[in-house]
């Protein structure tokens, strides 16, 4: 158990049998009634994000999630498939247990797969992915001083926003967190 007074970004914690991931907390202090703490929570299962208060003090189960690192191997229809580097044992996933995280995924790319009781619940990310630029307009020149953007996808089918200055054939730096264009690589 832990209280909700001690929550920090990225404890996971069990609320009404699911499995969550504490993305950002606040603790509130009014000036009339008692204290509570607002929370965004991303539930691991779904990927969906909701946003729950509790009560300061309140105590709700921790989740102790297993990491056990994998290699990325291949994409077979709806499957994307794993390897254990230990046993070399490989595992299924499908499309809905990553959700949006299979943009990110490039073959050979090591992650980590998180257990929860013997169930795989999903993978978890690097913060950042190196991905190469597929397609990409071209920048029109002379707008460069209004930081405008244009959009590129991305090796993976991913299509962001990135500056007028990446072309096709660059390897970008992509947050996973938010999907945004970090640097070029």
């Amino acid at each position: 158990m832990v209280s909700t007074n001690d929550l920090r970004t990225g404890l996971t914690i069990e609320v009404d049998g699911e499995v969550y991931s504490v993305v950002d907390f606040q603790h509130v202090k009014p000036g009339k009634g008692s204290a509570f703490v607002r929370t965004k929570l991303k539930n691991i299962r779904t990927g969906a994000v909701v946003e729950r208060t509790f009560r300061a003090g309140e105590k709700v189960n921790r989740a102790h999630l297993e990491r056990k690192e994998m290699q990325y191997l291949y994409n077979e229809g709806d499957s994307y498939i794993f390897m254990d580097n230990e046993t070399y044992d490989q595992l299924s996933l499908s499309s809905d247990q990553l959700g949006e995280n299979a943009k990110y995924l490039k073959e050979n790319m090591n992650i980590y797969v998180l257990i929860y009781n013997g169930e795989l619940m999903g993978i978890d990310l690097p913060n950042s992915v190196e991905l190469r630029v597929v397609s990409a307009e071209p920048g029109v020149r002379g707008d460069t001083a209004t930081g405008a953007t244009k959009a590129a996808t991305l090796e993976t089918g991913l299509v962001i926003q990135v500056p007028l200055f990446v072309e096709e054939g660059d390897i970008v730096r992509v947050d996973t967190r938010t999907g945004e264009y970090l640097e070029r690589a």
